[in-house]
């Protein structure tokens, strides 16, 4: 999904490429030139910069404005994903990510966790001296939400009695602080009071858990050249996530109980074959849909205005945007 799918805003228009040239400058911002070549082709491969988007609305609908702060805000928050992939990508042995070469293959593990712990100090660095003390204590805390989620589901790899609701709980720490994260940021640099702050911190909490559970989808249920990467890869890393969990017959848990580690490819397009003539993709979707509604519904009462409008259509445009990537 592309930020020019959503309505143009001209404040908003303007503050991306802003944004934009703070991750670069922020990632490669290292004396070490090999450190600022990762890091900065990391960080150029772009993204779908959801984050981005709810905090530079976030902050207009709260406050009428896009400020200096909310640009690191939303600098900073995409430089801490970025960090974060890098460690997935070792974690997985992943080789590619959108099209470039991981840090891991490319220079090795070792250096691969060091490009990612730079990223991540750069983050909250920035934080610390053009936000606010509060602001990156805050992205400090989502970080180590981050790294339990993570914990949470390494945990579980391989396990095919992981019950939805523990696959949940590792979304809502692995990809729900950041997006809850940067709805607070969104709140701090508007001086909003605490009551909207809770509320926005719920709503990204909510979409966080919204984004995830369709891109677990979509590795069930769309095709490897939609996806970029093969279909099917969470089953092959032995991360058996929510939708999947949702809707495994007992035959197939036990062909993961007994097979798991050593699938074939064939296995893996047999089993995602069944996976897309069950229920799973129309019983996902609902779920979602009602999830959408809830984000939208956590909003603060706010005046009316182009920027709330985005942050209310922005669940629903990221349901169906997934829903016409599923084959």
């Amino acid at each position: 999904m592309s930020t020019t799918t959503m309505p143009t805003i001209p404040a908003l228009a303007d503050a991306l490429p802003v944004v934009e040239d703070e991750i670069r400058r922020l990632a490669t911002s290292s004396t070490l030139p090999i450190v600022n070549t990762f890091s900065g082709r990391i960080t150029a491969a772009g993204g779908k910069r959801l984050r981005s988007m709810l905090i530079l609305s976030g902050a207009l609908a709260l406050s009428g404005e896009i400020g200096p702060r909310a640009v690191t805000s939303a600098a900073c928050v995409e430089l801490l994903h970025a960090g974060s992939l890098v460690h997935d990508d070792l974690m997985d042995n992943a080789v590619e990510r959108r099209g470039v070469r991981t840090v891991n293959a490319e220079w090795g593990a070792g250096p691969a966790v060091l490009v990612g712990d730079f990223m991540l100090a750069r983050a909250s660095q920035a934080a610390l001296e053009r936000i606010s003390p509060f602001a990156a204590g805050k992205l400090a805390a989502a970080v180590a939400d981050l790294v339990e989620g993570q914990v949470l589901e390494v945990l579980d790899l391989f396990d095919p009695h992981r019950t939805p609701e523990n696959a949940l709980r590792s979304i809502a720490l692995k990809t729900g602080a950041l997006f809850r994260v940067g709805c607070v940021l969104a709140a701090h640099v508007a001086d909003a009071d605490e009551e909207t702050t809770v509320r926005m911190s719920e709503y990204g909490a909510h979409f966080g858990l919204l984004f995830q559970i369709l891109d677990d989808l979509l590795d069930l249920a769309s095709t490897t050249e939609r996806l970029g990467k093969p279909a099917g890869n969470d089953i092959r890393q032995g991360v058996y996530t929510f939708p999947l969990l949702r809707a495994v017959t007992d035959e197939q848990r036990e062909l993961l109980a007994t097979r798991g580690r050593e699938l074939t490819d064939a296995e893996v397009a047999g089993l995602l074959h069944e996976l897309r003539g069950s229920s799973l993709v129309p019983d996902t979707l609902a779920y979602c849909t009602s999830l959408a509604a809830q984000t939208a519904h956590a909003l603060p009462d706010l005046p009316e205005s182009d920027a709330l409008g985005v942050l209310r259509e922005l669940p629903r445009a990221y349901l169906d945007w997934a829903a016409s990537r599923i084959t």
